[in-house]
């Protein structure tokens, strides 16, 4: 496959430009957390305790450019903004649930423990 170039950067494959646009650490949990549901953003941020307010603003921004999640903005005081999953979104959770098994399965052979409750005892995302 040749060599091409998406908003200003090369690619190399389709797994990277896949990667680049649904990779890192957050995409996947937050399209994975909207497959069944609708979401605010208090919702969403509650539900990945560890991400930042800006990563998350950000992540959100760059799945709704790229088609895979809709923002919709309720004309209220104080402001009520939702976030649903797209039809190309919903393509993604089947890509997901392969990486997820996946990384369960790393985990269990390496020893880490796959419960609920972490080491530090907070519930893992």
């Amino acid at each position: 496959m040749p060599d091409f170039i998406y908003n200003h950067k090369i690619f190399y494959n389709p797994v990277e430009f896949s990667l680049y646009l649904i990779g890192g650490t957050w995409k996947m949990p937050i399209l994975w957390r909207l497959r069944k549901t609708t979401m605010r953003y208090g919702e969403l941020k509650k539900s990945l305790p560890h991400i930042t307010d800006k990563m998350l603003s950000n992540q959100l921004k760059e799945l709704e450019e790229h088609g895979f999640i809709s923002r919709k903005v309720y004309p209220v005081v104080p402001p009520k903004v939702e976030y649903s999953i797209t039809e190309k979104g919903m393509d993604t959770i089947p890509v997901i649930e392969v990486f997820r098994d996946y990384g369960l399965k790393m985990m269990k052979e390496k020893g880490i423990d796959i419960s609920k409750e972490s080491k530090t005892g907070k519930n893992k995302p």
